[in-house]
């Protein structure tokens, strides 16, 4: 098997590069870094390449795995929407007749509303917080346009494990004192996904039978079954949710962190109606004072786990094969 890694550089790539070299498989593996150290990407040859600019000389492939794209729920919208929707269809492109495996997010999902056990057909939808949401929306279309027939799309939610750069330390940055401040009730359940099992899912994607009569919902707006073909977006696509074996609830999953990483700590819920405020306030300075880094409160870190945020994973067990592990925060010391 042949396939291309892109955004191999970063947490997910590196970790697929990884889990597609053990399998034996022949990897290509192109990020923006400069260099990466051959064990990041399971000693796969390494290219550099910005999705938005020049395109390298590229390999023939049998799929690509698509990881590349920002990841931040703050910056310009301009950049974070080049990098995701452009680099997404640049992507696509440079490799005609490839299987295209789209690492998109839970983030599609409605924001505004919990989200309980979502099927796939419940988004994309008309409204989200930030260009982030927004721009993986479209860059789900964008993969169906440029790659019909050929595009499959994958949306875990909080992919954590060792070497994790944003949900981590996200969490541990909330700690205050012998306080980990968070929102909600510490009820509300949510699924999570380790980045082992999502980089068996891009490679389950990469290979598994995807027949007309296997497809998953369309994930657009078609209300249904579209076989992977969709009329409203004019182009076939298949996408699945990918997450741990079950949700979790939020304070056991807090607690087992604190644990994990030893800090004497306790979970303290703050209520939303209290936080949302205080994020937009803040959100609004730092837009005044020309802040490139976001503050500590966003309305999307606030409302991420803030409620439910489940997803229903039955199309890729069924058409995928996918068999997750469950959650584990095992080794979290060491990230």
């Amino acid at each position: 098997m042949r396939v291309a890694v892109t955004g191999a550089s970063g947490f997910v790539g590196g970790a697929v590069c990884r889990a597609a070299r053990a399998e034996g498989w022949r990897v290509h593996a192109f990020g923006r870094r400069g260099r990466v150290e051959p064990e990041h990407v399971g000693g796969a040859p390494y290219t550099p390449w910005d999705l938005l600019g020049e395109r390298p000389g590229l390999p023939e492939v049998d799929a690509v795995v698509h990881c590349a794209g920002s990841v931040t729920d703050w910056g310009p919208p301009r950049e974070i929407w080049a990098a995701n929707v452009t680099g997404t269809r640049n992507a696509a492109e440079a490799f005609p007749g490839a299987r295209f495996v789209h690492v998109s997010t839970a983030s599609v999902y409605d924001p505004f509303r919990p989200t309980v056990l979502a099927r796939e057909d419940e988004a994309p939808v008309a409204r989200y917080v930030n260009a982030y949401g927004a721009s993986k929306a479209e860059a789900e279309r964008a993969a169906a346009r440029a790659a019909p027939g050929r595009a499959v799309v994958l949306r875990p939610h909080a992919v954590y494990g060792p070497g994790d750069t944003t949900l981590l330390p996200r969490v541990l940055g909330a700690v205050r004192g012998r306080r980990l401040l968070a929102v909600g009730d510490g009820r509300q359940r949510i699924s999570l996904t380790s980045v082992g099992n999502l980089a068996r899912a891009c490679l389950l994607a990469a290979t598994a039978p995807l027949g007309e009569q296997g497809a998953a919902h369309c994930g657009g707006h078609c209300g249904g079954h579209c076989g992977g073909h969709c009329a409203d977006h004019g182009a076939g696509r298949r996408v699945f949710n990918v997450t741990d074996a079950e949700p979790v609830v939020l304070d056991d999953a807090l607690r087992a962190i604190l644990g994990e990483r030893g800090i004497d700590a306790e979970p303290y819920y703050l209520p939303p109606k209290l936080v949302e405020p205080v994020a937009a306030a803040a959100e609004t300075a730092f837009r005044l004072l020309r802040r490139a880094s976001p503050p500590r409160l966003t309305r999307y870190a606030a409302g991420h786990l803030a409620v439910e945020r489940t997803l229903d994973i039955t199309a890729a067990r069924r058409v995928l094969g996918y068999r997750p592990e469950a959650t584990s925060f095992a080794g979290a010391a060491g990230w």
